[in-house]
């Protein structure tokens, strides 16, 4: 039997245990390229195989279920898989810096959340359009701003969050912009999604964001890059071959600083979502590539998946 130190040993882990599972859900975005890119449904099964319990996906691979929520639960659910949520993406207008596509943005986003909202997620996650040869300019900025206030309101009445993502070769990519549109929004209805490995390559040191915006944080999308661009690349990386020559890489190859980031939100009790993400899997099935980034969140972070 065990002595009453080894008891209270037993128990304080399992307490542990308990406050990790409900502050960090783990979930993967399945639209990887090198075998998730064509059958959405192939890829849900297969990250469930690989030990995911919730997935992200675009409205691209599941707008014919629009008006069908009620049909994609029940495949969902035969697979085993639930939804962390489902992002915005080909089919919508996403020119959230022109002021005169702002009516038909808020028409579509809007639909997008009563969708997922069936669907039981919490959040929705955009990404802003392709970046002009221009680039993003301030005004294009202050455009953006006013759409995502409007926007976030009117998502925060429905129960749910709204998180931008920045992303390489968007609107919304660099440290400029990510300080001008979270400083121009709404903190209670704006939120912001980190994506480590586009925050790398886009030269910002993803430890040091994730300390300075704190719990205005509501997800991350995790990947991991080369070791020598670890702190930020030093050069803007214009659009790669995801296959012939990726930049983003499973968790564990060494440049992102992921334990350092986890002890941080471990700090200020951060609760949120950890989404894994890969471009690509040009070496390795993706099924693969998703367990060893399950293996590295399990086994280094000490997270349950």
């Amino acid at each position: 039997m065990l002595t009453r130190r080894e008891w209270l040993a037993v128990a304080a882990i399992a307490r542990l245990r308990a406050e990790t599972e409900s502050r960090y859900r783990v979930g993967i975005t399945t639209n990887t390229r090198g075998g998730w890119e064509k059958d959405v449904f192939l890829s849900f099964r297969e990250a469930h195989e690989a030990g995911y319990p919730y997935v992200e996906s675009f409205i691209d691979y599941l707008g014919d279920y629009l008006d069908k929520p009620d049909v994609l639960l029940k495949k969902t659910a035969a697979i085993g898989v639930r939804f962390d949520t489902i992002s915005n993406g080909g089919r919508m207008e996403t020119h959230f810096e022109d002021p005169a596509r702002h009516e038909k943005i808020i028409e579509q986003h809007m639909r997008l959340v009563e969708f997922i909202k069936r669907l039981g997620c919490d959040h929705l996650k955009i990404n802003t359009g392709p970046r002009r040869p221009g680039d993003t300019t301030d005004q294009d900025l202050k455009n953006m701003a006013v759409v995502f206030n409007l926007l976030g309101k009117r998502i925060s009445a429905e129960g749910l969050k709204f998180g931008v993502h920045a992303h390489m070769w968007t609107q919304f990519e660099n440290r400029h912009e990510i300080d001008s549109v979270l400083g121009q929004t709404d903190p209670q209805h704006v939120w912001f999604v980190l994506d480590t490995g586009h925050i790398t390559m886009a030269g910002i040191d993803p430890v040091e964001l994730t300390r300075t915006l704190g719990h205005r944080i509501i997800e991350f999308h995790l990947k991991d890059t080369k070791p020598e661009y670890r702190g930020g690349a030093k050069q803007r990386r214009e659009r790669n071959d995801a296959m012939k020559d990726p930049i983003f890489f499973e968790l564990g190859k060494g440049g992102v600083d992921f334990p350092a980031i986890k002890a941080h939100l471990d700090q200020i009790g951060w609760r949120g979502w950890l989404t894994v993400e890969l471009d690509s899997s040009p070496y390795r099935p993706p099924k693969e590539s998703a367990a060893i980034s399950r293996r590295y969140i399990e086994s280094v972070l000490g997270i349950p998946v």
